[in-house]
């Protein structure tokens, strides 16, 4: 049976970027994990962008001056897509957190086979279950 090694990867005391979600979804990557029922129709792709936007995250009812025990704000978020469209969802716990793993760029000189490290742990997911609702312009 084949196996592969598998690494925690320390983590990083000062991150690259300021991180704009609220504390209980930041993690050191940034990472977080959006689930939408349905699918997202977006316009065609433009080649001379390296991402594709596909809304605005909005959490209405968060305080960063509120202590972080209060999750009262996790019932509502929103999900703008485009200028027409938004999404409403909440922001739940996962019952087991969900590790993200990558192939690991370093491998040691003594060990040729492939190796992998957790990137992430995850413990919070964004959850859009409802319909789109329609936003005027």
């Amino acid at each position: 049976m084949p196996s592969i090694p598998l690494h925690l990867v320390p983590e990083s005391p000062n991150p690259q970027t300021p991180n704009p979600l609220p504390p209980v979804l930041q993690t050191p990557a940034g990472l977080a994990i959006l689930e939408i029922q349905g699918a997202i129709n977006l316009s065609a792709a433009d080649a001379s962008m390296p991402t594709t936007p596909i809304g605005r995250l909005v959490f209405p009812d968060y305080d960063f001056s509120s202590p972080t025990s209060d999750t009262a704000w996790m019932k509502k978020v929103h999900l703008y897509v485009g200028q027409h469209q938004r999404l409403t969802g909440e922001v739940k716990k996962l019952s087991n957190p969900i590790a993200v793993l990558r192939k690991r760029d370093r491998p040691s000189a003594e060990v040729q086979s492939e190796q992998l490290e957790i990137a992430e742990v995850i413990h919070y997911k964004l959850l859009f279950s409802n319909r789109p609702e329609p936003v005027g312009a």
